[in-house]
This record gives C-alpha cells, sequence and structure tokens, in this order.
C-alpha cells in the first residue's frame, strides 16, 4: 500500500429521483481524477453515495404508499446501476440510513453537546420542503423558495442549535491560511462575503417528523437532513466507530483532498461544514470545489425545471467512454457549461471518430498488412528524422502538461494535452506515408520506424486518456497485445518512450467509434 494516499468524494445524492446527467457529471469528475490518481501512485479512497433522511424522503415515501426505508432501498439501486453503467470505480458507497453512519452522527454531536457548542431553542422562519432547506423573510423571491421558486411553509419548532455565529472569525483565519480550500477562486469572495455579514446560529434538529438519525442527548429530535448529509464525509471512512481498524483508516484517509459539490451547496460545505469540524476538533478538508450547472437551452438542468435527463439514454447512442468524454471535455470544471446533442455529435465525430479512433483503426490495420500483425523491430542502424524527433517531443511533454492540468481540475487541459499528441501521430502519419514507404525493399527499415512510432505514441496516448475513457484505453492496450492498463501505478514512467516490445501481437478489431449520422 502506498504511503501517498488521496480522498475524493462527491456530495451524497438526495434519493428523491433517478439519477441525472447533473449527478453523473460530479461523480464521473470524480472518477476521472480517483483513476489518474491511482495511476500516479495514490492510495485512493473515492467515496459517494445518497442522502436518505429528511422530511421530503418520508413524506414520498407515504405518497407511494411505503414506509421510508423501504421507499429509499428501492431507489439506492439505482444509483448503484447508473455508476456501474457509467464505470465509476468508486472504493465505497455511503447511505445514510447505514448503521455506521448514524453511529458516527450520533458521535459527533455528542462531542460538540460536551464542548458546550450546543444549546436548545426555538427556531420560527420559512421552510422548503423539496430542497429541505430554512429561508429568512429577505431571502425569499414573490414569497417563494429563492433556490427552486416553489412554495415554502412557515414552521416554528423548539431545536437544538449550533453556535456557528461564535466562527465567523475562525473561518476568515482558516481561509487566509488555506487559499487552497474554497475552489475555484471565482466562489472564494462570495464565501468570504457571506461571513463577513455576520453568522447565526444554526438549527441542527427537527421535531415535526421522525425520519432521521435521533440526537442522542434529546428525545423526539432527529438530526436536519443537511446536517445529517455533511457528516457522511467522515462516518464513511471510520469517524465515530470504536473497532482499531476504522480509526486507523480514519486517521488515514482524513482529511480529504476534495470535497467535489456543485455551487449551489457552496455554503453548506465551504461555511457549516468547516465550522462543524473545527467545533468538534477536526480538521476540514484540504479543499472543495463547486462546480457550475449544467445547461440546456440556457436553464440549469434540474428535476424541479423538469429539464433533467439520465444518463442512459446518451450512452445507449453514444457509449459510455464518448458520454465521459464529451462532459469533461466540453465544460469548463468550475463554470457553467451548456450542453446539446449537436455539440455532443459533433465532438464525437470530431475527437474521437477521426482523431482517435481512425489513428487506431489505420494503424493496426497497417501493422497487419506490413508486418504480419506484429509490432516491427526497428533496425538498429535506422536513423532518426526530425518529425521523428517531434513526435517523441509531444510525448515527452504529456506527463508534465497533463500532471499540471490534472492538479488544477482542468480537465479540458488535460484531455488537450492528450490530444496534442493523438493530432500530430496522425499528421506523422500522413507526413511519412508509409504506404509509400512499403513500395520498396529500399525504404524496410523506414517502414519500420515509422510504424513503430505511431505504435508508441499510440500506446502512451492510451495511458493519459485512461482517467477519462478506461474501457477504451484497455481496448488499444489490448490491441496492442500489453497489459491491464489499469493496472499503472507510475504513469510517467510507463510513458517513457520506447516499452512497447517488438514482436508484440496487435490486432486490428472493429472500430472503436464508429461514426455517427445524424437523423
Amino acid at each position: 500500500m502506498s504511503d501517498r494516499t488521496f480522498y475524493v468524494t462527491t456530495p451524497i445524492y438526495y434519493v428523491n429521483a433517478e439519477p441525472h446527467l447533473g449527478t453523473a457529471y460530479t461523480t464521473i469528475a470524480a472518477d476521472a481524477l480517483a483513476r489518474y490518481r491511482r495511476m500516479t501512485g495514490y492510495d485512493v479512497m473515492f467515496l459517494t453515495g445518497l442522502d436518505e433522511h429528511g422530511q421530503k424522503i418520508a413524506q414520498a415515501a407515504e405518497e407511494n404508499g411505503m414506509d421510508p426505508q423501504s421507499w429509499v432501498d428501492a431507489i439506492a439501486p439505482k444509483f448503484k446501476a447508473a455508476w456501474e453503467m457509467l464505470d465509476i470505480s468508486n472504493d465505497d458507497f455511503i447511505r445514510t440510513t447505514e448503521e455506521r453512519h448514524k453511529r458516527g452522527v450520533q458521535a459527533f454531536w455528542t462531542s460538540l453537546h460536551d464542548r458546550g457548542y450546543l444549546y436548545r431553542g426555538h427556531y420560527e422562519g420559512w421552510y422548503c420542503v423539496p430542497d429541505e432547506t430554512f429561508w429568512t423573510e429577505e431571502q425569499l423571491e414573490d414569497g417563494k423558495c429563492p433556490q427552486c421558486g416553489r412554495d415554502v411553509e412557515f414552521l416554528r419548532e423548539d431545536n437544538w442549535f449550533f453556535k456557528l455565529s461564535e466562527f465567523g472569525q475562525p473561518l476568515l483565519d482558516f481561509y487566509e491560511a488555506h487559499p487552497d480550500f474554497i475552489q475555484p477562486e471565482t466562489r472564494r469572495n462570495e464565501v468570504i462575503s457571506f461571513v463577513n455579514q455576520g453568522l447565526k446560529d444554526l438549527s441542527i434538529s427537527r421535531t415535526n417528523f421522525t425520519w432521521g438519525v435521533p440526537l442522542p442527548f434529546a428525545e423526539n429530535h432527529v438530526t436536519y437532513v443537511w446536517i445529517d448529509a455533511l457528516l457522511n464525509y467522515i462516518t464513511a471512512i471510520g469517524y465515530g466507530s470504536d473497532d482499531p481498524a476504522e480509526k486507523a483508516k480514519f486517521e488515514r484517509y482524513w482529511p480529504a483532498d476534495y470535497n467535489f459539490v456543485g455551487k449551489d451547496i457552496i455554503r453548506f460545505h465551504c461555511v457549516i461544514w468547516p465550522a462543524m469540524l473545527m467545533a468538534a476538533g477536526v480538521e476540514p478538508p484540504k479543499s472543495v470545489f463547486a462546480h457550475g450547472f449544467l445547461l440546456t437551452k440556457g436553464e440549469k438542468m434540474s428535476k424541479s425545471k423538469g429539464n433533467a435527463q439520465t444518463p442512459a439514454s446518451l450512452v445507449e447512442r453514444f457509449g459510455v467512454d464518448a458520454y465521459r468524454y464529451y462532459f469533461l471535455r466540453d465544460v469548463t470544471f468550475g463554470q457553467d457549461g451548456s450542453i446539446s446533442m449537436e455539440s455532443m455529435v459533433q465532438r464525437y465525430n470530431g475527437d474521437l471518430a477521426n482523431d482517435w479512433g481512425n489513428l487506431c483503426s489505420r494503424l493496426f490495420n497497417m501493422v497487419g498488412k506490413y508486418f504480419d500483425g506484429v509490432v516491427p523491430e526497428v533496425p538498429a542502424d535506422e536513423a532518426e528524422t526530425d518529425e521523428d524527433a517531434t513526435l517523441k517531443a509531444f510525448a515527452g511533454f504529456l506527463p508534465e502538461k497533463y500532471e499540471a492540468a490534472m492538479a488544477r481540475l482542468d480537465y479540458i487541459g488535460a484531455l488537450e494535452a492528450a490530444w496534442d499528441l493523438i493530432k500530430d501521430a496522425n499528421r506523422y502519419i500522413e507526413n511519412q506515408a508509409p504506404w509509400n514507404l512499403a513500395k520498396s525493399e529500399d525504404t524496410a527499415g523506414r517502414l519500420a520506424a515509422v510504424i513503430y512510432n505511431a505504435l508508441e505514441a499510440v500506446r502512451i496516448a492510451a495511458l493519459f486518456t485512461a482517467p477519462v475513457m478506461p474501457n477504451t484505453s484497455a481496448e488499444v492496450w489490448t490491441r496492442l497485445g500489453l497489459g491491464d492498463i489499469i493496472a499503472t501505478t507510475d504513469i510517467a514512467s510507463s510513458a517513457v518512450w520506447g516499452q512497447l516490445p517488438a514482436g508484440s501481437p496487435v490486432s486490428k478489431g472493429d472500430p472503436l467509434f464508429p461514426r455517427i449520422y445524424e437523423d
């Protein structure tokens, strides 16, 4: 086991509907990062899961004639099936109805109670049941929820409160000392401005329903669903457990390197979450990265707007890897991004079918035609040309460029770095014209060098497309007669030029990305 650890999480998704493109987007982004970090030698913990408590879930279960546990048990497999379909490599899947989570939540609030950060009081204000969120009178828009636009109801309850108001300055000091905590930079000013306006104590319990984690020190009080949900990031890795192995797990992986969230929940994760952890004497995560919304025809994709889609229909048409590629190649992570079927078809046909798929098909076909389907041996006396050196240079620059992009979560930049090599390999083949070299025995050595160099470029490109397109990269390596690309744990060393063994069998196979023709 590597001494270097890397812990990345998605938000846990609310089980009020099946996964849609928005939830899949966050999960694929986290998966690509997790896969890449495994390929750079890290011991990775990648967590996703489900938020299964709250008034909205209790109501949905009742409307469907089911008890809440049966209702969430029926929804959970749909998320697991969706992540399996999208080749999500999560190491754990937490459900807030699991005993390990309940135990951790109760241990956490017991700790804050004992530390004097909780008190009993009453709350009154406007509550949006669909969003499970309280709003002040000033925050409402035309008397409705400012987030989803639906009706709110006025609640007055006896609650337990967390002394969030005491953490304004500690949070500001923390942000200053940890400038990478709030990412991207555009979100940082928003959070700091919010904290500077003054923080109010936070209600952390509810009494008008029972579907939640009970507070251990307060009868008839259950944990407010948002507070319950935030704690999943530590309960999943052993917080609150007496088991020595679970305690060691928590010590190993916490603090998380990244909590991935949507920008609409940044205040929960960048204000409430670190304040809670400070109160408990637990270090906050290293970074919270809030990405933007997916937009269709200029509107945020959401269930409430009725424009959310499930990934299955797009996967059926484009395939899993093309689906993953499109959302990480066409949408800047951290900003809102417009998506459309037209742009997906263009990206598929241009980048995947024409550039990557065609490169592999024509090259593997030439290996079969000119070298009986095996990687050629390059004669020792075959001189390197400037064109050879240029192709090698593109391959040599790739590891550093890719790492720099992934370190800042620039998925577009990382994929562009890989595509620089893919495009140069295509240019190289066109310029070297191996079909002409094959016409004369005098150029047999040059033909071997050209085919070998192009194959080696393909091998290396497959390494760096693997985090985003794991199936295609694995297939390319299989056709090159190589081993399991996913087992790579030192991608930079694996990318050193010249490691494709001569004599390795090469198979053409079917097109990796058959061209799509629009209806």
